[in-house]
């Protein structure tokens, strides 16, 4: 959640952040003539070259807009063309059917309510906020304080494109309905064409899996022996924020018990409206040891048709246990009477509100990612939940029948030249759930006995119960678990060089280094590293050598949070550094050092009351300007600092 006082402090600083500004400014606005005056070869020929920057928001992170007039009776407010509907806290609060209508979907053809249908905002003002105004503003803010940085740093407006999309949609639709791909690949080559370089790609959450299908769906569309040669001009490098690489189990409760997004409605309204989206099997948990067949042979092969895709697991599903998850995704109880009764009407309970679920003990089911990703849960209890045929239509059509990838599948690396993966790690997350019938009706009918947790290498459940399971090495990033992050670990050659740093400014004497570190196929990587009290710090994993021109990094962030990571400060300082070394034709490493951190913003000096000066004297010095109200608002980036990142070279 972005701070009011964060971003006043931010804004009063910024005009006095021109040294640094500068810099970056000539870097990605330099002519060519100069850049090929001062550079050679293919690190030169970038540097002379205006990179943009790709974003691709997560689930539930871009504006929806009404396309129709709808009149709410009972209520001052209507909708109409362009209102806001994804997000509006107001027709939320005071016209919650209607507000529904234009959010729910035909869970069967995925085609709009009758009465109203909605369409994703266009443009960088579709992701900063979702409502915008003096209060919910920042409580809705996710790529604002993103964009401020590109501000400050002298980014034209033209060089940041975002990619909005209706999130509620399956891939397939994306392109059915929208022809969201399509678009999508015009925008590298509109990029390419008005920059004259290549873009870097930002996804966040679920726009990960949106970028893997278009990756995927992109070699139908080009020539094989171009495709490769495609990426390589319009990509320079992606970088994956908190990617749901395997999954993640918090569908499951939003499946079976609704997901309110900290909205004011009832968790089964929730549901309903969850459940009605193709995207809602999109995060489903899977398993790590299963892959689908190739679609780009059965493409030529078959035809592009709509047959399923054959689902091919490693022996290692069936002799471990959990599908590669610390513990098995569900767990439920089910009456042992069946059909309609299971889930008994409002009349039916208040004639005898103990007649179906008494009559027999229940049975307890527990099903694996893999069981619950290939559809036999939710054929497990077709006869207890009228939503599990519904859904397990859903999955069959717009997943395992998905004409050019069933997205509930390993991902291997792409064919990118620069991945760099990031997530959070070490925060409580859940990974596993104990469900029992509620004796409620439909969409009710479940609620949620028991939740098991990894922390920090550790399972725990909340009735405090003991946990058998395969825990990892940490844990995940509040939302998505550590298994599913770090499976782009899977993606580093055999030798990888680990560096663990201090998040903080630093100045480099906490910084460990492990060097050719062995690294086995499909196997987690753990660093031999301590770790000093109460210290957060970020951990990266490189690899430059296993295949030639391209680099694979991993950075963990100790209890980075999920939502909150893209207005994470210090991945922001991380990136600009990474990007300013890549393009710099000086740069002499593979990538950027770490051997130390120092400021890079006005923001970033304060006052050592210890030393009773700036802190950093060699970078800031105190320098008073009108509306400063403490030491630390004076501390500033010294006018001489224009060499400041040439030290990161």
């Amino acid at each position: 959640m972005a701070r009011g006082g964060e971003a006043s402090g931010f804004m009063a600083r910024s005009p006095h952040s021109h040294s640094v500004a500068s810099v970056l400014l000539l870097v990605f606005l330099l002519g060519a003539a100069e850049g090929s005056a001062s550079s050679s070869g293919s690190g030169g020929e970038l540097y002379s070259s205006k990179l943009s920057g790709i974003i691709i928001p997560g689930f539930a992170s871009t504006q929806l807009r009404a396309w129709s007039v709808l009149d709410c009776p009972y209520s001052p407010f209507d909708f109409n063309p362009l209102d806001s509907v994804w997000l509006d806290t107001t027709k939320l609060f005071s016209a919650v059917n209607c507000w529904l209508k234009c959010m729910m979907l035909d869970p069967y053809n995925q085609t709009d309510h009758p009465e109203c249908k909605s369409r994703p905002e266009s443009g960088l003002s579709a992701i900063t906020e979702l409502d915008p105004g003096y209060i919910t503003g920042p409580l809705s803010s996710v790529w604002k304080e993103w964009l401020k940085w590109c501000v400050e740093f002298g980014i034209e407006a033209n060089a940041i494109i975002a990619v909005p999309y209706d999130w509620r949609l399956s891939a397939s639709m994306l392109e059915e309905r929208d022809l969201y791909f399509h678009k999508l690949k015009l925008t590298f080559e509109t990029a390419l064409k008005l920059r004259g370089g290549p873009s870097l790609v930002f996804a966040h959450s679920m726009g990960n899996n949106v970028f893997r299908y278009f990756l995927e769906w992109l070699k139908l569309e080009i020539a094989p022996k171009h495709y490769i040669q495609w990426l390589d001009d319009h990509i320079h490098a992606y970088f994956a924020v908190a990617a749901p690489l395997l999954g993640s189990t918090e569908s499951i409760r939003a499946i079976l018990s609704g997901a309110t997004f900290g909205l004011p409605v009832a968790e089964g309204t929730a549901r309903l409206m969850y459940n009605s989206f193709g995207s809602s099997l999109w995060l489903m948990p899977f398993s790590k040891y299963c892959k689908a067949d190739n679609a780009y042979w059965k493409h030529f092969f078959e035809g592009r048709g709509s047959q399923q895709h054959t689902l091919h697991c490693d022996q290692r599903e069936f002799h471990s246990n959990y599908s590669g998850w610390p513990t098995d995704i569900i767990s439920i109880e089910v009456p042992t009477v069946r059909g309609f009764d299971a889930y008994p009407t409002i009349s039916e309970i208040t004639q005898n509100i103990s007649s179906g679920i008494e009559c027999g003990r229940p049975i307890l089911l527990s099903f694996s990612a893999r069981e619950v990703s290939d559809g036999t849960f939710f054929k497990a209890i077709e006869d207890y939940d009228p939503d599990s045929k519904r859904l397990k239509y859903i999955l069959e059509k717009y997943y395992q029948g998905d004409p050019v990838l069933n997205p509930l599948t390993a991902w291997d690396r792409p064919p990118l030249k620069n991945i760099f993966c990031i997530y959070g790690i070490d925060s409580k997350t859940e990974v596993g759930y104990y469900f029992a019938p509620s004796g409620k009706p439909f969409p009710d009918n479940w609620i949620i006995t028991d939740v098991i947790y990894e922390s920090e290498g550790t399972l725990l459940s909340r009735s405090g119960n003991s946990v058998t399971g395969n825990p990892g090495a940490s844990s995940g990033d509040g939302t998505v678990a550590y298994n599913s992050l770090s499976w782009c670990k899977t993606w580093l050659g055999p030798k990888v060089n680990i560096t663990r740093a201090p998040q903080s400014e630093h100045d480099g004497s906490d910084v460990q280094i492990n060097l050719n570190v062995e690294h086995h196929q499909d196997t987690d990587i753990l660093p031999n590293m301590t770790r000093a009290p109460r210290v957060k710090y970020i951990t990266y994993y490189e690899d430059s050598e296993s295949i030639p021109g391209r680099r694979t990094a991993v950075w963990e962030l100790d209890k980075g949070n999920h939502r909150n990571i893209v207005r994470s400060p210090v991945l922001m300082r991380e990136l600009w550094l990474q990007m300013w070394h890549d393009i710099h034709p000086d740069a002499k490493s593979k990538f950027v050092t770490k051997a130390r951190r120092g400021p890079l913003r006005n923001v970033d000096c304060y006052w050592d009351y210890g030393k009773a000066r700036c802190a950093w004297p060699e970078h800031c010095e105190y320098r008073y300007a009108f509306g400063d109200v403490h030491l630390g608002q004076s501390c500033r980036l010294k006018n001489s600092s224009a060499d400041l990142l040439l030290q990161y070279l």
